[in-house]
């Protein structure tokens, strides 16, 4: 039996969102959660005024927007400022995240989630979790190749993240990005996967490695 929505969920650098691409090509409709919650901290976003209460002024940057890198740096070093955080953006990203849903028009729906396996409330949300992995040197090299961020700093988001064997226990199947795998190769183990979960196909599908 099809199902309706996947959790894609994958740490930084995991290629997580290539594989979101590759699961519209095969018809998803994608609700992007970080996408979300970057929009609600634009300039005129809807979550700036809550967080400019509960941090201060000092954390919205002279355009109007949220201070990431600021508010980055409080978060790392402040668990509870982070838990404050996620309080007034998790229910806000959580109610736009339905309302995108809805407009799948029977579709099956990927809901891309960061923080997904951190999450019971989105475990339950989802029919099926898929996982995209690699190995946490490569989420490094990845990630500082495309940002232009340091080591160190990678390393510092990583560690806020849940470990790959946590975010691999709650899968419903892992696809492994490694160093050696190509576009092609990760476009055919999504096709599979998508024929089994949303087509006629009954079997469910798991690379993990």
């Amino acid at each position: 039996m099809a199902i309706a929505s996947i959790g894609l969920t994958g740490g930084i650098g995991s290629g997580k969102s290539t594989v979101a691409n590759l699961l519209v090509e095969q018809g998803a409709w994608l609700v992007d959660t970080d996408a979300i919650a970057r929009e609600l901290t634009l300039p005129g976003g809807a979550a700036l005024g809550a967080i400019a209460r509960a941090f201060g002024a000092e954390l919205i940057a002279a355009d109007g927007a949220l201070d990431r890198e600021r508010m980055r740096a409080r978060v790392f070093a402040d668990p509870d400022a982070k838990a404050r955080l996620e309080a007034i953006l998790h229910p806000m990203i959580g109610a736009e995240a339905e309302a995108r849903a809805a407009q799948a028009g029977g579709r099956p729906v990927v809901f891309d989630v960061p923080l997904l396996t951190e999450s019971a409330r989105w475990r339950q949300r989802v029919d099926r979790v898929l996982v995209v992995d690699c190995p946490q040197a490569l989420q490094v090299r990845r990630v500082v190749q495309r940002s232009g961020w340091d080591a160190a700093a990678v390393q510092r988001v990583i560690e806020q993240q849940a470990p790959r064997a946590r975010r691999r226990a709650i899968a419903d199947a892992v696809l492994f990005n490694g160093e050696a795998t190509r576009l092609a190769e990760l476009a055919r183990q999504v096709r599979i996967l998508w024929a089994a979960w949303c087509g006629s196909a009954s079997v469910v599908w798991n690379n993990e490695r």
